[in-house]
């Protein structure tokens, strides 16, 4: 008998110790764990924090001071609009008085100026009409970041929504839900976008919007596929049993059990977004001139590629660099938040 009481005792402890593997692995702590261990996420949260740091300094710049402005002790202070820029470059939507054009970066010389490198006081240039193509870049990140992070969330938010609904009641409701989204998902995105932007106006917000309502379908089928799983779970029945309503299993039980696939495709979705969104600017459907964002750069530069083909490289070169950045969290994310990879 004792024999028997100490193999079941080791059984035991076996067992303690394999469940508390299995809940190491789930959980927020263990996710930034396996992030913090991945060069790949590392080196995304990286571009995205240094990105998200000049836009938050630009948004300040020429938003937040241009309300101070208006108070008599920072007036006095000279705080305005762009203020920044003015101080450390140029001002990225008015050129100043005798700017040269297309001048080239710092050390370099193009077809118009071949005897006369770039000065530090455009360290990466003018464009067309003399402003400064590093302000521009600078100010053009709080569009990009804003647009992609908007657009992601209205699409995230409904569609999770819409995909939770119709996977946990199914039957018609499914049917009816599903139908729609793929009814909206067969459309052509950009003629959607555009058509959507023809109708209510041409502006940036509505570009969001637009994008936003077009990418539903891609979360909602996505949430759906997890909920059709989870509803069938044991906690799910339970909560039913007790009389819980619907409404509040859907969104403390199922969603929240569901979440980990949609956080992924919503990282990835933010670059796939911006880069969208510049697409548009590029065609003249997103933020209008002289607004600074890298879509609309990137419109401007293409007549002037020959004389300073650098005008149209920094644009570029910042939206792969942030689209990068975020592709790279996704992957981390979907390595740490998927238990096939890490067992």
């Amino acid at each position: 008998m004792a024999t028997d009481t100490s193999t079941s005792t080791k059984f035991d402890v076996r067992d303690a110790e394999a469940e508390e593997k299995v809940e190491a692995r789930v959980g927020l702590r263990y996710t930034l764990s396996q992030v913090r261990r991945d060069p790949t996420a590392l080196a995304g949260l990286f571009i995205i924090g240094l990105t998200t740091t000049v836009a938050l300094i630009a948004f300040v710049d020429s938003t937040v001071f241009e309300q101070l402005s208006k108070i008599g002790f920072f007036a006095n202070l000279g705080v305005e609009k762009y203020w920044l820029a003015k101080t450390f470059w140029y001002s990225p939507v008015h050129e100043p008085a005798g700017a040269e054009i297309l001048r080239p970066p710092f050390g370099l010389t193009n077809e118009l100026y071949p005897n006369r490198p770039g000065t530090l006081d455009h360290p990466l240039g003018t464009d067309h009409r003399g402003r400064d193509v590093l302000s521009r870049l600078f100010y053009g990140t709080q569009i990009a970041i804003t647009v992609g992070i908007v657009s992601t969330g209205i699409a995230m938010i409904l569609g999770t929504l819409v995909g939770a609904v119709a996977g946990y009641y199914g039957g018609w409701v499914d049917d009816a839900l599903m139908r729609a989204a793929e009814t909206l998902f067969a459309i052509p995105f950009l003629v959607l976008v555009i058509a959507f932007m023809t109708a209510f106006g041409r502006n940036l917000m509505f570009a969001m919007i637009g994008v936003g309502i077009a990418t539903i379908p891609t979360f909602a089928r996505l949430i759906r596929s997890r909920v059709l799983s989870v509803r069938e779970e044991d906690f799910i029945e339970a909560a039913r049993a007790a009389g819980v309503r619907d409404r509040n299993i859907i969104l403390r039980h199922v969603v929240p059990n569901s979440f980990a696939p949609v956080l992924v495709q919503a990282t990835l979705q933010v670059g796939i977004n911006i880069l969208i969104i510049a697409g548009l600017s590029f065609l003249g459907y997103g933020a209008q001139p002289p607004t600074p964002s890298w879509g609309q750069m990137l419109s401007s530069s293409r007549n002037y590629m020959l004389p300073n083909p650098w005008f149209s490289i920094w644009p570029g070169v910042a939206i792969l660099v942030t689209v990068v950045g975020f592709n790279l969290l996704g992957d981390g994310l979907r390595d740490a938040l998927d238990p096939r990879i890490n067992n």
